[in-house]
């Protein structure tokens, strides 16, 4: 019989009969009659006169994690195919993911199947590649990925929400479609069977797919998408969230690492620093050296002790929960997604410590985990470890309301405490809806505070766009945190690449740093500024610095507010090691890359001889009032590009210990020379902070020497000089 709806190839037409299959599966007891139910849907469809065909991938679009784009009819042609249409924002798609790793994981494109992420972009900043690389390695995404920026195929289908699974096929026919998260079991049963029903019938081929993971083509860096940073206020110290790392890094104002806890892998385990394990931590806050993490992935709260050098879970199971209330001991009780921590108190004075507030990114709410007995605004009192929704109806909403529990917010991803009068409340980042909203610390009431629009249920009222109130726009913030000093709030306006700065009094909303262009590229004024995707920040050093978690810069920036200027905090380990993106020196066997801001500098040719020693004398000079900075090695390396052989044999590299006492280099022209002509680099990487050691950066510069081989002896040839002034 023809397919209800055949010629209308949108997911509508497997609405009715899969709509019967599901409510014939509620009825079925075993696992047998589930397979059976499902082996015969297949089979009903499969006899359908006309297929319901998945369009074909537009020519032209950008492809991921492949070494070529696909086409369903060429390269899939004889596969299972999960079709994945997402937007990496979302919190329920990224909920999904660990679904779609089991899948794989279980059945290969050998055994049949394959996975293809369709990203479908809700917000613009998600239309471009670069962002969309960052997420792929963020999530460990290893399937292939296309862009479909515009949309074209979720619109042929009809798809109406994000995530939705469509699982084709071996002629790109349509068989299943899944919408939205928790549809692991379904998931399986229908591939698995989808597997075994055409593999009964001769139509599955092993071939493989080729598949070139972008992850592969990248360099090791010191940070990894780092989320979120906090700062402790007694020892000055900073706490890192190395989130693409999977691990919580204590570091010093200067950079250098005090503890490394967690990583590289991901994983859950408590115990001694050495063995313990985290997934994508994301929020931190630390107080009388205990920190609290947000274990993202891992759907837990964990307690790290600095003095014990442990850490334990205080909340959470290890799943994701879906519980919306909460009340349970904080080891019972399930959670999902938390994104950000903060202190407050169960007092309506001071700063306290008793409460850690947490935005709860994946049921939309704030809950609170009680650090010790009290009681939150307008509630009873509740034993110490209670953990509980304070606001938030669990709905993905833009809703303020004056009680707690009918509000409704869409992915709370940043929080800051503002205890004192007149504030008395807790900011928040809500992302998904684009606003910074206000949960008061009295009685709970929600309000708005910037960006967004009126209407609660439009989540699409986005932009980038300075004004008061509703008028301000804002794309995707993540973060936030108050200057109780100046009595305002910095935004980290994550999809629009900014920092904005917000006075909750006006509720005036303006951009502070950045030109809304991401580079990695590091500038000293903060309106020439770029960031990528700012994720967290936090206000240090009496409210003169502000640290910026730059995630997918993979560096923390720090924002001097008196002098309007901006570096990067280098982190180091107090052994040898070098900072923001190159490796360390002992473990390198080619140079680092060179920042985008770096110098070259072409030099004047030198004639040389075989077996003549050439010396390269560096002459740098730093600003005013700086000094290199201690404990990180500023370094050189020597290369010279398609004529390696001029190097065979000399040192490569080396250490600057000393801005008054620099190397020199020297470079023996072989015996052998395959050339006359070469050209040697030198890379030089310089890193260094103002006097106090408050700001920190690092320079880099190229110098180009061209070289003229003759067989006619030289003289004594004098030093060559590197000079440069930074």
């Amino acid at each position: 019989m023809a397919a209800p709806g055949a010629r209308s190839c949108t997911l509508s037409g497997l609405l009715p009969v899969q709509t019967s299959l599901e409510y014939a599966l509620l009825d079925a007891v075993s696992q047998e009659e589930k397979d059976s139910l499902v082996y015969q849907y297949l089979r009903k469809v499969d006899g359908w006169e006309q297929d319901l065909l998945v369009p074909e991938f537009p020519e032209g679009l950008e492809w991921l994690n492949t070494e070529e784009p696909i086409s369903v009819y060429k390269n899939l042609n004889g596969k299972v195919v999960v079709l994945d249409f997402f937007t990496y924002c979302c919190i329920n798609c990224i909920h999904l993911l660990p679904d779609l790793h089991a899948l794989e994981h279980t059945y290969s494109d050998k055994d049949g199947l394959l996975i293809v992420g369709v990203h479908s972009a809700k917000f613009p900043n998600e239309k471009v590649l670069d962002n969309i690389k960052s997420a792929i390695l963020r999530y460990d995404i290893t399937h292939p990925v296309v862009n479909d920026a515009e949309a074209s195929l979720w619109q042929e289908l009809e798809v109406s929400c994000w995530p939705t699974l469509v699982i084709l096929g071996p002629r790109g026919n349509m068989l299943f479609s899944l919408i939205g998260e928790g549809h692991k079991d379904k998931l399986f049963l229908y591939a698995s069977i989808a597997l075994k029903y055409y593999k009964d019938r001769g139509q599955i081929k092993d071939n493989k797919i080729g598949v070139k993971l972008y992850k592969d083509s990248l360099p090791p860096s010191p940070l990894l998408f780092p989320g979120k940073i906090t700062v402790d206020h007694v020892s000055n110290r900073l706490v890192i969230a190395d989130t693409g790392h999977h691990r919580i890094l204590v570091v010093w104002k200067n950079g250098q690492i005090q503890y490394s806890i967690g990583g590289p892998n991901p994983g859950r385990k408590d115990g001694q620093f050495s063995e313990s394990a985290f997934n994508s931590p994301q929020g931190v806050a630390i107080m009388n050296n205990v920190i609290y993490v947000a274990d993202t992935e891992n759907h837990l709260i964990r307690k790290i002790d600095l003095e014990t050098e442990t850490v334990s879970t205080v909340a959470g199971i290890g799943v994701q929960g879906t519980d919306k209330e909460g009340g349970a001991q904080g080891e019972q009780q399930p959670i999902s997604s938390p994104w950000d921590v903060v202190f407050g108190t169960s007092g309506s004075e001071g700063p306290g410590g008793d409460i850690l507030w947490i935005a709860m990114a994946g049921t939309h709410q704030i809950w609170a985990l009680l650090l010790d007995d009290g009681k939150l605004p307008k509630k009873s009192e509740l034993q110490k470890g209670t953990c509980l929704r304070f606001a938030g109806s669990g709905n993905e909403e833009n809703r303020n309301n004056a009680y707690p529990h009918k509000a409704g917010f869409a992915q709370p991803s940043g929080l800051s405490l503002a205890s004192e009068d007149p504030w008395n409340c807790l900011f928040v980042a809500d992302s998904e809806s684009s606003t910074v909203r206000t949960v008061s610390l009295k009685d709970g009431a929600v309000k708005h505070l910037v960006g967004g629009e009126r209407d609660p249920m439009n989540l699409f009222a986005f932009g980038d766009v300075d004004g008061v109130g509703i008028n301000a726009k804002l794309q995707h913030p993540l973060g936030v945190t108050w200057d109780q000093k100046r009595n305002l709030l910095y935004v980290a306006d994550s999809y629009n690449h900014k920092i904005k700065i917000v006075d909750p009094k006006a509720k005036n909303c303006t951009t502070l740093a950045g030109t809304g262009h991401t580079s990695s590229v590091t500038t000293s004024g903060f309106m020439e500024a770029t960031f990528n995707e700012p994720g967290g920040l936090c206000i240090g050093e009496n409210s003169q610095l502000l640290y910026v978690a730059d995630t997918n810069n993979h560096q923390i920036k720090v924002m001097d507010l008196e002098t309007k200027t901006i570096s990067v905090l280098p982190v180091f380990r107090s052994e040898n090691a070098v900072v923001d993106g190159p490796l360390q020196v002992e473990n390198q066997k080619t140079p680092p890359k060179l920042p985008k801001s770096a110098a070259c500098v072409t030099l004047s040719p030198v004639a040389a001889s075989p077996g003549q020693t050439l010396q390269l004398k560096l002459k740098l000079s730093l600003p005013s009032g700086t000094k290199l900075t201690e404990g990180v090695t500023s370094c050189w390396f020597l290369t010279a590009e398609g004529n390696e052989w001029l190097l065979k044999g000399q040192a490569p590299s080396g250490e600057i210990e000393n801005i008054s006492n620099q190397p020199t280099i020297s470079l023996q022209v072989p015996g052998e020379c395959l050339s006359l002509e070469a050209v040697v680099s030198v890379s030089v990487f310089l890193y260094y902070c103002s006097a106090d050691s408050s700001a920190c950066m690092m320079k880099g510069i190229l110098f180009s020497q061209p070289l003229q081989i003759t067989e006619t002896q030289q003289g004594c040839v004098a030093p060559v000089e590197l000079r440069y002034e930074f």
